[in-house]
């Protein structure tokens, strides 16, 4: 072996520990040589075996913290194998976006789509389906460590047949063959182990990896007849009823679904399956079943951190988040030994707030008790702050410079609503709005037209409750950028439309 050879062997090695953010700093000095390195690798198919050795980091998800699967393993690796990896990423989704390869169906880890347009999408359904007076069946389906039991070789197989092949394909044979890991706990660290299969959790090339894999899985239950949406390896799959004939439209998806699994050696978890039904006909009473196990019917289900119950009523939802922020504001205010108020605000801010605005754009409460029940976390966090006893709300939110939560969630919907009037989110316009014909004097010019809607639960939904406030914005809204219409639409009076102030 040259010297050269040597030198480069060992750099690679050393670069392992260096921090992340030191190749933030250095990266107009660093992008060139490493170009340069990653080019070489590309282009004879070479992985260095300290680029395939990774520490395994458990991340607890939810349930008993003592069953160890309750937890996700998260790969640490270096920071030059994740920046390449990036770049290969970022070139693969191209391809895959610029020949309509994945799914529509799909919103996982893809530019444009989160888990809030998928529940868009969803909620518009089944808030139509029930508008026009009929029942939604909906079965979710939950995959076993899913990430973890993909072949590797059907994997292989799956990037030749979307045009993935050459020294790209041979590099990521070479990335997943052959990889160890060790997992820590606290300082204790494990002896090491082979990954037989599965794509790398924590990599930069791992999640898209997965989305090709599974994406066969939504071209087959679109052929069945029924609608499915995706996020990674979350699965739900659903049909509007009308006879007996969209039950067992059902059911042949969901045995197409195991088929399926069985074929890509993907688990499907039984136990973690279920039924939600939306609406009233007897034809719901009718059961479905994956591999010969009955599903069972529950009133409300938890999709993608939000909780959907039977009549699409957020207030199950809104019970259970409430709770969890007035504990999470009552562990800040024991555990701060600092009474300084700009820092327990900040602290409130960071780990509280989110809380109440997480996909607040899919339940925002219409009914005023809901609306009041959620502003109560701040009313109370900030009346226990040293000094504000004494003052009434309103001015607390003044002296402390923070807006209500219910015109949080305003300004919410507004900028939802201009991502997709303007293409920014990866959803069909056409499926949630309608431009207005009605040329006004006043006012922007983006306004919308609302559909007349008969049912309470169409109209408390997104694209119906958001239209009067949007066209209501004043001339002085810059809608020249998502930065801009940010900026000004905080300068907007939206009192009118406050139903608690």
């Amino acid at each position: 072996m040259t010297a050269l050879g040597k030198y480069k062997r060992k750099s690679i090695k050393w670069t392992r520990w260096i921090s992340p953010t030191v190749f933030k700093r250095l990266k107009h000095c660093i992008a060139e040589p490493l170009a340069m390195v990653y080019t070489q690798l590309l282009s004879v198919a070479a992985v260095p075996a300290e680029w395939k050795r990774a520490i395994i980091t458990p991340v607890f998800k939810k349930g008993p913290a003592g069953n160890v699967c309750n937890y996700r393993p998260i790969s640490l690796t270096c920071v030059p194998s994740k920046v390449m990896e990036r770049v290969i990423a970022q070139q693969i989704s191209d391809h895959l976006m610029s020949n309509n390869i994945l799914h529509h169906a799909q919103h996982g880890f893809c530019k444009g789509r989160s888990t809030t347009t998928n529940l868009l999408e969803s909620l518009n359904d089944w808030t139509l389906s029930i508008q026009y007076k009929h029942s939604v069946k909906i079965a979710y389906v939950d995959f076993s460590k899913a990430f973890d039991t993909v072949s590797h070789n059907k994997l292989f197989m799956r990037l030749a047949s979307y045009g993935i092949a050459g020294s790209l394909l041979q590099w990521l044979e070479q990335f997943f063959c052959e990889r160890s890991h060790k997992t820590r706990v606290g300082y204790a660290l494990s002896s090491s182990a082979q990954l037989v299969s599965g794509v790398v959790q924590g990599s930069g090339i791992g999640p898209l990896m997965f989305l090709i894999f599974i994406n066969e899985l939504a071209e087959v239950l679109d052929r069945a007849g029924v609608k499915v949406r995706l996020f990674a390896d979350d699965v739900k799959v659903y049909v509007q009823i009308a006879g007996n004939y969209d039950v067992d439209k059902l059911q042949r998806a969901l045995d197409l679904l195991v088929d399926w699994a069985q074929t890509w050696q993907l688990t499907v978890s039984v136990d973690k399956c279920c039924v939600l039904n939306i609406g009233r006909s007897s034809l719901l009473e009718h059961n479905v079943s994956i591999a010969g196990h009955k599903l069972p019917t529950l009133l409300s289900c938890r999709d993608l951190g939000v909780t959907i119950s039977h009549d699409l009523k957020p207030a199950e939802h809104i019970g259970q988040m409430v709770a969890k922020a007035h504990q999470r504001a009552n562990i800040i205010l024991r555990s701060f030994l600092s009474r300084d108020v700009g820092s327990l605000v900040r602290a409130f801010v960071v780990y509280v707030r989110p809380l109440v605005e997480y996909n607040s754009v899919i339940w925002s409460p219409s009914t005023v008790r809901d609306i009041e029940l959620i502003e109560r976390v701040q009313r109370r966090f900030t009346k226990r702050l040293p000094g504000f006893k004494t003052y009434c709300y309103d001015d607390r939110l003044s002296i402390l410079c923070l807006p209500s939560l219910e015109l949080r969630r305003l300004h919410i919907d507004l900028i939802m609503c201009y991502k997709i009037v303007f293409g920014i989110v990866d959803v069909k316009f056409d499926d949630f709005f309608k431009r207005s014909s009605v040329v006004a004097t006043r006012g922007h010019a983006f306004k919308l037209f609302k559909e007349h809607s008969t049912n309470n639960t169409r109209q408390a939904f997104f694209s119906q409750r958001v239209i009067n406030i949007w066209n209501a914005l004043p001339e002085t809204v810059d809608f020249s950028s998502l930065w801009s219409f940010k900026r000004t639409v905080k300068l907007v009076d939206l009192t009118s439309f406050l139903k608690c102030f």
